[in-house]
């Protein structure tokens, strides 16, 4: 992560200024006073309610519109690539070819290389040569400064990071999806590389792969970035500065999105304040004036109605608080306690290739569970025969008693495009819901006033999701099943949305590519693998990305990598880096050789069916409650005893302690791998929720209880590191 300030000091050079821009649309302005300024290595994250202006303000930074005001100065060389949410393009070229398009500068010294090489290679006049070879000196140079050499292989780094597999990069531009142009044109910019790149929601239309790709390479480019996005994880790994445009103004904030969030409570706290100290001056001057206007106290009434007149013309400014919608679903109906039971559930289009095989799980009362996998493996499919709408292959789903579905479709065909959106969300099954209940309802998602009565099709896109959300509401659910329900919400929809899914008591199944969200919200993943496998996990994204660091998970983003992206740099640098280790230490076991014992104890495993216990995999990992205790498991000499065996088969005495082969003493007692590891996980997962309290401001201010967490934290840290050597020591002897 980068620094907070390292790029915002004095001795960066300022390579993009803004000042006063302006801008109207209808009778209220878009922009009213924006200015800043943007440094070298700027990673800036700007931010701000729907239809706030984010978009305006960086087409007009990209020279696409005009303001009506204010001026944009850049440095000298400057340039500027943008990335547009709805791209168009129609084309003939393969998708390889159309990225090279961007390279074209690169491509044509290439051929004035080539070209200077071949005349000189055929003249004879020696100052001719010597003119030429300075010039193919110069472009040599420069190629080489640009690494032009290997321009293929820069495209195909690129595409495959964005996420195109190898048969793709041959497809016509024209044969092309929404999002995949989207990926495309992202390519096109990075490919570029200008001075300043100005991305508008650069995730859309990535899988977890590829925005962690391209989360990577933003954060090492030498590109300064503006960058609008919903997606909070992004926008904590790759910013170091936040702009928040609301208001037709922009407030300047150091840090990623969660410092932001932290320093704007702050903020905001003072706002408050100061604006209210203000109203209650200009209060007790009016009513002071009131009062004593013709009295005793005349003169000093005068005095008061020139203070207020100061007062009045320079007001304190109203409190930058945005505002988040009060959503929430109504109390639910008691369901059965097992809400969905599948049994070797199986689904595919393709002959013997199916989406899932074989899925297995229960989802309880209550439980939120989320659904992860790579675009394409049959997350919604799987929605789909949960709800009946299609039939399995094979296997079968089951309902509890009771069951109320809701389902929040991503296409959101739930609403009738040809009705006003106050009649759009009337349920079937509610014949009394009258027009003012139904508006109320409304305004709890954040439609209010003349958007309530506009029809569903002249809606935005984060307007119709808000709709659909009411009419979800509206239908009393005890089950909500939703698929991507994030879509085209802003960062304050969406948290208000996660609390009224942490607030609703019924049950909840949701497909979402916002980890954030996921992570807030789920209880419990089923994560679908690209062959058709599956994972069942107790807890979060958090947890899921725990696991798979430690190498107790496979991860399913970074299977479809290898399998598809062979070429993508920078992908998954982290689990890269673990499996990497894994591969390295088995190789190491396996070039050393195992003792005998060992050989022995794996055969028979082998003969019996099974792998040895610290290999087993299980398809439900279990987090154990933190109770802060170890669970040990004492050492019994005599079973021990029983597997010790010299060379001639006898076994060894208890008491005599010499082997053949001198043996390690053991610095801890006996304990199984997977216990180990997972205490290892609950104690982690305590530090990391004590962290989290650490940036709660009634915490922060607690001084005393800010020293007690940071001792527990420094406490549970030593307990963690000790376990660790636990689980290199079991590691080396449990066989």
């Amino acid at each position: 992560m980068f620094s907070e300030t390292g790029y915002n000091t004095p001795l960066m050079e300022v390579i993009l200024t803004v000042e006063h821009l302006r801008k109207h649309f209808s009778a209220d302005p878009v922009l009213v006073d924006v200015s800043f300024q943007l440094r070298i290595g700027d990673k800036v994250g700007l931010v701000g309610p729907n239809g706030c202006g984010k978009t305006t303000l960086l087409n007009i930074l990209a020279g696409r519109e005009e303001s009506e005001k204010g001026s944009i100065v850049k440095a000298s060389g400057t340039s500027i690539g943008y990335l547009e949410q709805r791209p168009e393009t129609n084309s003939n070229r393969t998708v390889h070819d159309e990225a090279k398009l961007a390279l074209a500068p690169l491509v044509e010294m290439q051929h004035e290389a080539e070209h200077l090489a071949n005349q000189l290679s055929q003249t004879s006049d020696e100052a001719e040569q010597l003119r030429l070879a300075a010039r193919y000196d110069r472009i040599h140079e420069s190629l080489q400064r640009h690494d032009a050499y290997h321009l293929d292989h820069r495209i195909e780094k690129i595409l495959h990071g964005v996420g195109f597999t190898d048969d793709e990069l041959t497809k016509p531009v024209s044969a092309l999806s929404g999002g995949e142009m989207n990926r495309l044109n992202l390519a096109r910019l990075l490919l570029e590389e200008p001075d300043v790149m100005l991305l508008d929601e650069p995730s859309n239309h990535l899988d977890l792969l590829a925005t962690e790709w391209l989360e990577n390479f933003l954060h090492d480019t030498s590109a300064a970035v503006i960058l609008v996005s919903h997606d909070r994880y992004f926008l904590d790994r790759v910013t170091n500065r936040t702009l928040e445009l609301f208001h037709g103004t922009i407030d300047d904030y150091p840090g990623n999105f969660s410092k932001y969030t932290a320093l704007k409570e702050e903020r905001l706290t003072v706002q408050m304040r100061t604006y209210e100290k203000y109203i209650e001056e200009v209060e007790k001057a009016k009513e002071f004036i009131r009062r004593n206007h013709y009295g005793m106290k005349a003169a000093q009434a005068e005095d008061r109605r020139k203070k207020l007149e100061r007062l009045m013309e320079t007001p304190a400014d109203l409190p930058r608080k945005i505002e988040s919608p009060p959503m929430r679903f109504n109390k639910p109906s008691r369901t059965g306690d097992i809400v969905f039971r599948c049994e070797k559930l199986s689904k595919g289009f393709t002959a013997g290739k199916p989406l899932f095989r074989d899925l297995t799980f229960d989802i309880e009362r209550g439980q939120r569970w989320a659904i992860l996998g790579p675009n394409g493996c049959g997350k919604t499919t799987l929605l789909r025969c949960l709800l009946n709408e299609i039939p399995p292959d094979s296997g079968n789903s089951v309902h509890g008693q009771g069951l109320k579905i809701g389902y929040f479709d991503q296409q959101l065909h739930v609403l009738d495009d040809s009705l006003p959106v106050v009649d759009a969300i009337r349920p079937v099954n509610k014949k009394i819901f009258e027009e003012p209940a139904r508006r109320n309802l409304l305004g709890l998602f954040g439609l209010t006033g003349d958007q309530q009565l506009q029809t569903v099709s002249s809606l935005s896109g984060g307007q119709r999701c808000r709709a659909a959300l009411a009419k979800l509401s509206a239908e009393d659910a005890n089950v909500l099943i939703l698929d991507e329900p994030t879509n085209h919400l802003d960062l304050w929809a969406r948290a208000a949305l996660e609390k009224a899914i942490r607030d609703f008591e019924g049950t909840v199944l949701f497909i979402s590519h916002d980890r954030y969200f996921v992570d807030r919200v789920a209880d419990h993943l089923l994560i679908i693998q690209p062959d058709a496998r599956f994972k069942t996990l107790e807890g979060n994204y958090s947890t899921f990305r725990h696991m798979v660091s430690k190498g107790l998970m496979t991860d399913p983003f970074l299977t479809d990598a290898f399998s598809d992206r062979k070429a993508a740099g920078g992908v998954g640098k982290a689990m890269v880096s673990t499996i990497k280790q894994i591969q390295n230490r088995d190789k190491k076991e396996s070039d050393t050789g195992k003792t005998n014992s060992q050989q022995n104890e794996t055969k028979n495993e082998k003969n019996n069916g099974k792998e040895p216990e610290n290999k087993k995999t299980k398809n439900k990992i279990t987090v154990p409650p933190f109770s802060g205790k170890k669970h040990k498991e004492p050492f019994r000499k005599e079973e021990h005893r029983k597997n010790q065996h010299d060379k001639t088969g006898e076994a060894i005495p208890l008491g005599d302690t010499k082997t053949k082969k001198e043996k390690k003493v053991r610095k801890f007692p006996f304990r199984k791998i997977h216990e180990i590891e997972e205490e290892i996980f609950a104690r982690e997962t305590q530090i990391m929720a004590w962290n989290e309290d650490l940036l709660r401001p009634e915490i922060a201010r607690d001084g005393e209880r800010t020293k007690a967490i940071h001792l527990e934290i420094k406490e549970e840290q030593d307990k963690v590191a000790l376990l660790y050597e636990h689980w290199e020591e079991a590691n080396e002897l449990n066989w």
